[in-house]
């Protein structure tokens, strides 16, 4: 989590709620289905604007869409088809965390996430899928 070497409660959330955009990235990682888990050999990767996720808790709990916005500043991921009404009548999406949600389908057209799914694949796994390069 945070990078610090305190274990006080209040030095850990200080450090979460100054902790840069860049860093912020490894927050927004959320576990792959069970059928992606075996096709890469991965248990968990960022989330990315056009991955398709499924909502596993909360209000929204079992509806699936397409992430159409990533919040690195409130660590909070935006689904298409998720809304809510606000005090002006207007139809908004709801921020979810992604750890509430589990990735059913990646946007795997970037070499940087073949990258990042190499580098984190188990020892003695065989992905089903090989990626460019």
């Amino acid at each position: 989590m945070p990078q610090t070497s305190s274990s006080q409660p209040r030095r850990q959330r200080r450090a979460l709620y100054n902790m840069p955009l860049h860093l912020r990235h490894r927050l927004l990682n959320a576990r792959l289905s069970p059928e992606l888990q075996k096709k890469l050999c991965v248990k968990r990767l960022p989330v990315r604007r056009g991955d398709a996720v499924m909502i596993i808790r909360g209000d929204f709990k079992g509806m699936t869409g397409k992430v159409i916005r990533v919040d690195l500043k409130r660590v909070r991921i935006y689904v298409d088809g998720v809304t809510v009404r606000n005090s002006r009548g207007e139809t908004v999406h709801y921020p979810i965390h992604p750890s509430k949600v589990v990735i059913t389908n990646l946007d795997l057209s970037d070499r940087a996430r073949w990258k990042i799914i190499k580098r984190r694949r188990a020892a003695g796994c065989k992905p089903e899928i090989e990626g460019p390069g």
